[in-house]
């Protein structure tokens, strides 16, 4: 008997030796071919991640550009620019207003000039006439001193009129060639920078749209990716369906080997491993069309990243195809333009600046200037006054020189109207002085101001895009390569599948076409069977054995004896996972 045992032993070990050798290969091929699928599944996830980080920097880079204050500054500089015309026949009527105040004031210091002329004509007179009388040597000589003093002042007052016409007039001038400048540049130039900016707002919205349409996809992608993750537990699977096959040989291999099995003939032995055979061989035809089943719904859902892949890279050239330097560099030629304006108005604006200062700086000094005149006016008309009480004293000695100097104090009352109406002219001269430069103020410093400003803002926004449209092309270029050898490499059912349909071919020939009848084995081979049932982690395979073992048996009480005692918490906690 132990003879027989031992033999079956080893028919049954080089029966099994090729096939378990043929599983072990197979085993080990599914471990290794899973594994680099999983690995090729995160590396594809892990770019896929980085793709839509990329995304989602650009779409913050866009999110930015929209509401940031580049665009506001750059409408503003538009608005700006509109408005020089207008801020320019301003300041233009203004220069016009000072130059009538500076012309209505010269003609009151041309009067008191004239009126200068005759008060030096009779202090002459006065010192001719009175040159044979003592006492009025020097006094005559005293009021052409004053007088003198006094006409030294209203030629300066005029000397500071009239330089102040001059400037107004330069700034007139000048200001009349900047409205022409205007008319002719400010229309385009803001037009152009309108338009740059309106064609920089749709490039960024159409980036914004393009950009969600490869995030929907690389998201899409993304979601396969972890589907395939998932679906490729069917690889770890299939390994433990793989080891339970062998695992069910080598339980035979101990049983036989065992007191339980050396008490068996030669005869119930063969019958044993025969059912054994239609076990694992049955295992191996259900483990190999759920491989089958499973691995081609892998493939399937690995074929159509294909044409994600492709979309990624149509979508990709369309972000990186949208021209942003053109429209930068277009941008920048329009506000070296507006810069070139910016200039003529900062230019304008220091002139008018000067013009309104030196005018209201004058008009100080007019005030001034006025009370010197009228202190020369008052003196003179107290001299005249003296001369005449003495000359009543000299009886007709005087009276000549008593005419002479009552013409000069006449004369110098038309010296004071003119002083006043100056005087009342100056308020309108500073009112012109103040409306000179306020308009242009604001328009100049903001508008240069603004359009750096604004530039800088694209400027960056554009190299942010521009990077990051870099990263999306590198990571949408990875993505793609990724993906191809992932095809390539997770085609699982073209060498797995041979593999494992050949091992499930090999045991259904050496099990044969009957299986054998072991129902009067029942009790015997029930530690065998719990042993074998226990290795199971699926309810698939609890199910086959279930059909083959019932199958063999009569005794369905028997049969049903070692299903019950397996049946603990964790088997059903493991029929409930799978």
């Amino acid at each position: 008997m132990l003879n027989g045992a031992t033999s079956a032993v080893t028919a049954l070990q080089a029966s099994a030796s090729g096939i378990s050798h043929t599983l072990e290969a197979a085993r080990s091929k599914v471990e290794e071919r899973f594994l680099e699928g999983g690995t090729v599944l995160l590396s594809v996830m892990d770019v896929l991640n980085r793709l839509l980080n990329s995304l989602d920097n650009i779409t913050k880079a866009l999110d930015a550009g929209e509401s940031g204050d580049a665009g506001a500054d750059l409408r503003s500089t538009v608005s700006s620019l509109n408005d020089l015309p207008a801020a320019e026949t301003a300041r233009r009527d203004a220069l016009s207003a000072l130059a009538e105040s500076g012309y209505a004031l010269r003609l009151h210091v041309a009067d008191m000039q004239e009126t200068m002329r005759y008060l030096r004509t009779f202090a002459v007179t006065v010192k001719i006439t009175g040159a044979g009388i003592a006492e009025f040597a020097g006094f005559a000589q005293e009021i052409l001193e004053r007088i003198y003093s006094g006409t030294e002042e209203v030629n300066r007052f005029a000397g500071q009129i009239e330089s102040l016409e001059k400037e107004v007039k330069l700034a007139l001038a000048f200001g009349a060639k900047v409205s022409k400048s205007y008319a002719d540049t400010v229309p385009a130039v803001a037009g152009a920078l309108d338009d740059d900016a309106r064609k920089i707002a749709e490039h960024r919205q159409n980036l914004g749209i393009i950009a969600r349409d490869v995030a929907s996809v690389a998201r899409g992608v993304q979601s396969k990716v972890a589907s395939t993750l998932s679906a490729l537990q069917i690889g770890d699977i299939t390994r433990q369906r793989i080891e339970h096959v062998q695992s069910t040989f080598t339980l035979l291999e101990e049983f036989l080997d065992s007191d339980d099995g050396r008490s068996l003939d030669t005869g119930a032995r063969k019958r044993l491993q025969n059912v054994v055979q239609h076990l694992t061989a049955a295992q191996m035809d259900e483990m190999c069309r759920d491989f089958h089943r499973e691995s081609q719904n892998v493939v399937k859902t690995i074929a159509s990243f294909g044409h994600d892949t492709q979309e990624i890279m149509r979508l990709r050239d369309q972000m990186s195809g949208g021209g942003q330097g053109n429209f930068i560099r277009a941008l920048e030629s329009s506000v070296s333009a507006a810069h070139e304006i910016v200039k003529q108005v900062d230019v304008a604006t220091q002139q008018a600046d000067h013009v309104s200062h030196s005018t209201l700086d004058t008009t100080a000094k007019l005030l001034e200037a006025i009370g010197h005149i009228k202190s020369v006016k008052t003196d003179i008309h107290y001299m005249a006054l003296n001369t005449n009480l003495r000359c009543s004293r000299l009886g007709e000695a005087g009276k000549s020189i008593n005419v002479v100097t009552a013409e000069l104090r006449i004369f110098a009352g038309k010296l004071d109207d003119s002083a006043d109406a100056i005087v009342n002219g100056l308020p309108a001269l500073e009112a012109a002085a103040g409306k000179v430069a306020p308009a242009t103020d604001k328009v100049s410093g903001g508008l240069a101001e603004n359009l750096t400003s604004a530039v800088s803002d694209i400027r960056t926004a554009a190299d942010t895009m521009e990077a990051e449209l870099k990263n999306l092309s590198e990571h949408g270029r990875e993505v793609a390569g990724k993906i191809n050898l992932l095809i390539g490499t997770l085609d699982f059912q073209k060498d797995l599948g041979d593999v494992l349909a050949g091992c499930a071919d090999a045991l259904e020939e050496v099990a044969g076409a009957e299986i054998a009848d072991i129902s009067d084995l029942a009790a015997a081979i029930a530690p065998l069977d719990r042993k074998i049932f226990k290795l199971y982690t699926m309810v698939q395979e609890r199910n086959v054995h279930r059909g083959i073992i019932a199958a063999s048996e009569d005794a369905a009480p028997v049969a049903a004896e070692p299903v019950a005692a397996v049946s603990s918490d964790e088997d059903l906690f493991e029929d409930a996972l799978f």
